[in-house]
C-alpha cells in the first residue's frame, strides 16, 4: 500500500492506495483547521470524525500516524510527500538526509509551503524509518517549458540564483493530461490545451502534445491570477509603494500578498467564492472580487490560446472549476470568437463535457486527483529502484 500525504498551511490531506494492476483508494481523508480553533480529522466516505489531543501541526501529524497504526488493514510500504518548490529539485526524488538538507536551504525562498512539508516528511521518516519515502514535486511538470517562458525580465545574476519561472499545480496538470487522453482519446491529449485548476490557489496552464509550454504562476505559487488570499500578479511599482506606506519588513509583505490580498482582499471579507457569489448581489467589493476573477481568467485563456496558435480543448478542475458553473459561465462568455462555446444545461449540471456540439473547441470539466498523481509516481519509482537493486 502507498500513502499520499498533501501538506497546506493549515491542512493535511492523505490517501492511501493498494497496487496492483491498477492503483485501488481504500482511505483518504483530511486533517482540516490545523493551528486554528476545532481542528477536525475527517475519512471520506465515511460520517466518522477522529478525535485528535491539540490543534498544531505536530498535533495533527501525531493524530494521523496513530490512526495508520490502531487500523489494521493498513501495511504501508512506501510513502509520497506533495513538495510544492524545490529550486533545483524538480524531479521525484528518493527522500535523503541530504534532499531535506537542500530543502531546508531554500526555505527562504517558499516560506509559505516549505516548513510544514519538511516537518511532515521528518515526522514520518521518524514513525516509519525503514519504509521508502519520496518527494514529488509540483513544479516537475513544467520543466518542459521553452527557455522563453522560464525566463524573468529581471538581472541576470538573479537567474544564476535560480531565481526564473517555475509553475506549480504541476500533479494536478499531470493528472489533467492523463484523463483527458482517457476521455477524449490521444488526438486530444496532443492537441492545443489551456488547463484551469481554480481553487483556492489558482492557475492556467498551457499545453501542448501533452507538455507544459507556459503557465500563469511563477517563481512562487503568488504569481499569475488572483486567488483566495494570494495577490496574483501586481506592478513591482505598487509593491514598493505597500511596503514604504507601511513600513513592512521583507517577511510582512510576503505575508500581506499571500494571505491578505486576492479576493479577500477585494472583499474585505472573504476568499470563499461560495461567500462571494452569495453576498455580490448586495455587495459591491464581492462583487468586484468575483469580476476580477473571472476577468483575469478569461484574459489568462486568451493569452494562452494565442501563445499555442490556437485552441482546441479548455478543461476547469478544482473546488471553483469542478462546481461553480456560475463562475465557468461568466469566464466563456465573450469567447465565442476563440471557438468557445457552452451548453447551458451540461455546464449547470457540472457535466464532463460542457460545450455545445457546435463547438470548434472542446470544453470539459474533469476532476483533479493530486493523490492518485502522487501514488502514481511512487508506484512508478518503486517498481524502478526494486528492479535497479540487486
Amino acid at each position: 500500500m502507498i500513502l499520499t500525504i498533501n501538506g497546506g498551511s493549515s491542512s493535511i490531506k492523505f490517501a492511501i492506495y493498494k497496487k496492483g494492476k491498477v492503483l485501488e483508494k481504500i482511505y483518504s481523508g483530511e486533517l482540516k483547521r490545523i493551528g486554528l480553533p476545532g481542528m477536525t480529522f475527517t475519512l471520506k466516505g465515511s460520517n466518522k470524525n477522529i478525535s485528535c489531543i491539540g490543534d498544531d501541526y505536530i498535533s495533527a501529524m501525531s493524530c494521523l500516524v496513530k490512526w495508520l497504526k490502531e487500523t489494521n488493514d493498513i501495511q504501508i510500504t512506501a510513502i509520497g510527500h506533495r513538495v510544492v518548490h524545490g529550486m533545483q529539485y524538480t524531479e521525484p526524488s528518493l527522500i535523503t538526509p541530504k534532499l531535506i538538507k537542500a530543502l531546508k536551504e531554500i526555505i527562504p525562498y517558499d516560506p509559505d509551503h516549505l516548513p510544514g512539508e519538511i516537518k511532515l516528511i521528518e515526522a514520518f521518516l521518524e514513525h516509519y524509518p525503514r519504509i521508502k519515502q519520496f518527494a514529488c514535486f509540483d513544479t516537475a511538470y513544467h520543466q518542459t517549458m521553452p527557455p522563453v517562458a522560464k525566463l524573468l525580465p529581471i538581472p541576470h545574476r538573479f537567474a544564476q540564483m535560480g531565481i526564473h519561472r517555475y509553475g506549480f499545480h504541476g500533479l494536478s496538470y499531470q493528472y489533467l493530461t492523463n484523463e483527458l487522453e482517457k476521455q477524449a482519446g490521444k488526438k486530444a491529449a496532443h492537441g492545443r490545451i489551456v488547463l484551469a485548476h481554480l481553487g483556492n490557489g489558482a492557475s492556467l496552464a498551457a499545453v501542448y502534445k501533452g507538455k507544459s509550454m507556459d503557465t500563469s504562476m511563477g517563481f512562487t505559487p503568488a504569481g499569475g491570477i488572483p486567488m483566495s488570499s494570494r495577490s496574483g500578479d501586481i506592478d513591482p511599482g505598487v509593491a514598493w509603494i505597500m511596503m514604504k506606506t507601511e513600513s513592512l519588513s521583507p517577511k510582512q509583505f510576503n505575508h500581506l500578498v499571500n494571505h491578505e490580498s486576492g479576493l479577500l482582499g477585494i472583499s474585505g471579507t472573504s476568499g470563499d467564492m461560495n461567500d462571494l457569489l452569495k453576498q455580490e448581489a448586495k455587495d459591491e467589493h464581492s462583487a468586484e472580487a468575483v469580476n476580477l476573477f473571472c476577468y483575469q481568467v478569461k484574459k489568462w485563456i486568451g493569452a494562452f490560446a494565442a501563445a499555442l496558435g490556437g485552441i482546441d480543448t479548455l478543461v476547469f478542475a478544482g473546488g471553483i472549476g469542478e462546481n461553480s458553473p456560475v463562475i465557468r459561465a461568466r469566464i466563456c462568455k465573450g469567447l465565442n470568437f476563440l471557438g468557445i462555446e457552452l451548453d447551458e444545461k451540461r455546464n449547470q449540471q457540472n457535466a464532463p463535457l460542457i460545450s455545445e456540439d457546435k463547438s470548434s473547441v472542446s470544453v470539459r470539466v474533469i476532476p483533479t486527483d493530486e493523490e492518485f498523481m502522487i501514488a502514481a509516481i511512487v508506484a512508478k519509482m518503486v517498481k524502478t529502484i526494486n528492479k535497479t537493486t540487486p
